[in-house]
């Protein structure tokens, strides 16, 4: 009875201890990593650094001085050297260090080893960055940060940035317009390409920007954001209508930037400017984002009268992706397929457009589309995403870097709220108010039932 009892006591506590444990790691991995998985990997790198760059191939030879010092002082075998290892910092998801590479080395070794390191320190990821020529900062991810997606608390945004997902390394994915103005977003359907647009309608209703949109779904997807739209059509005969205008709002600010270059001997330097971005505060025109929901509608045509008012339309969306930028003029395209099926000018168009986000898609030629022709090995990546986890996505630009995103959840109702409450932000633009959206009446509100609903089953 009594070696019962101590068991019980014992064990009890144990198991209780190791249950919270795993319910913890498979429920909520942030917890278990700030209170397990931290300090156990921490003693692990601490304990078997050496070793592990050692076994890593990320050791050099001592130099002549440091050997001579060892003789001199020890009669211990003199060891390789691995890369000097800076302070530890714990983060929430990891951990963040800097190693300073010996001569000889190069950060391409430091991230062929990065699955080796993973296994040695018992992570789930480690990433290699380069700090500067000679440092590399390893960020060690503890856990798989893209099952439940929670964004950092403190980010600095600013004019035209929308923090809208979270990367693979912890990391959010800011969307900016200044240095990526224009985007190809792609995804088929229930692989959250919308999800990704609600962030980025909502992102940009809280800053002084107009937003305009061209929904061919008869408006269903933007629709819900009309207290925050400047502009919106629902059919393709209402973009053309919408595209011309916009066309003719960027040559008025390029006659307004052509004004302010009337460049005079006495000019300062700081006075000529080539964008929008280079003038006075005053006179500057607010920034305007254009969303192209299915943008296939626009290309497909029915009878030969289609044809020529598609063919308008690609040429005007072209002009703006090609000179947009410096009038301030920015587009973000979204579809589920685009490639040269769709007839004259898709290639074209595609092309002006740097940023590139792929989604689920259905088969490999629609990745390829999106991200064949800037970052070959990231198809292989977007083909590889699973119906089981909407939102998560390959974003990549035209430096040829891409990386794993996911968005997180935001419900239509909170982000149609977030567009109400800014709808007095929505700038004038006079040339677009003839495509003002009618703003619909608030939502009437259903009284509670009297009496309290049972559920059939429990």
């Amino acid at each position: 009875m009594t070696d019962l009892t101590t068991i019980l006591e014992v064990g009890g506590p144990l198991a209780a201890l190791g249950g919270g444990a795993a319910y913890a790691r498979a429920k909520h991995p942030a917890v278990y990593w700030s209170a397990v998985g931290l300090p156990i990997s921490t003693a692990r790198l601490l304990g078997s650094y050496g070793s592990v760059m050692e076994a890593c191939g990320l050791t050099v030879a001592p130099s002549r001085l440091r050997a001579l010092a060892v003789k001199a002082t020890t009669r211990r075998e003199v060891r390789p050297v691995p890369p000097r290892r800076g302070i530890i910092r714990p983060t929430s998801t990891g951990l963040r260090l800097r190693l300073r590479l010996a001569p000889g080395q190069e950060p391409a070794d430091v991230a062929a080893s990065a699955e080796r390191l993973r296994h040695a320190w018992g992570v789930h990821a480690v990433y290699v960055t380069t700090v500067k020529p000679g440092v590399v900062e390893l960020r060690l991810v503890g856990f798989d940060v893209l099952w439940r997606v929670r964004m950092p608390r403190k980010l600095d945004a600013g004019l035209l940035q929308v923090p809208v997902a979270l990367r693979e390394d912890a990391t959010p994915f800011v969307r900016d317009y200044r240095t990526v103005p224009h985007q190809l977003t792609l995804g088929a359907t229930l692989s959250g390409k919308s999800m990704y647009l609600r962030h980025l309608i909502t992102g940009l209703a809280r800053q002084p920007v107009a937003l305009v949109g061209i929904d061919c779904k008869r408006g269903v997807e933007l629709a819900p954001f009309t207290d925050r739209l400047s502009a919106l059509a629902t059919d393709p005969e209402q973009a053309a209508e919408l595209l011309p205008v916009l066309v003719k709002e960027m040559e008025d600010r390029y006659d307004l930037i052509k004004a302010r270059q009337g460049i005079a001997p006495a000019t300062p330097a700081e006075e000529i400017t080539s964008d929008v971005w280079g003038l006075p505060e005053s006179e500057r025109p607010v920034p305007v984002v254009l969303f192209v929901d299915e943008v296939a509608e626009l290309f497909l045509v029915a009878t030969k009268k289609d044809e020529e008012r598609r063919d308008e339309m690609v040429t005007q969306l072209i002009r703006l992706a090609q000179l947009g930028r410096a009038a301030g003029i920015y587009l973000e395209v979204c579809g589920q397929r685009f490639g040269a099926e769709l007839g004259k000018g898709a290639t074209m168009l595609r092309a002006q457009l740097t940023g590139r986000v792929c989604h689920r898609v259905n088969d490999e030629a629609s990745a390829k589309m999106a991200l064949g022709d800037i970052a070959p090995e990231a198809v292989t990546a977007a083909c590889a995403i699973a119906p089981e986890r909407p939102g998560l996505a390959v974003a990549g630009d035209t430096s040829g870097g891409w990386s794993r995103i996911r968005t997180p959840y935001l419900s239509l109702g909170d982000a149609a709220r977030i567009c109400q409450e800014s709808a007095h932000l929505a700038p004038e633009l006079p040339a677009l108010k003839p495509f003002r959206p009618d703003v619909p009446a608030g939502l009437v509100e259903i009284p509670a039932p009297v009496v309290r609903p049972l559920p059939v089953t429990d």
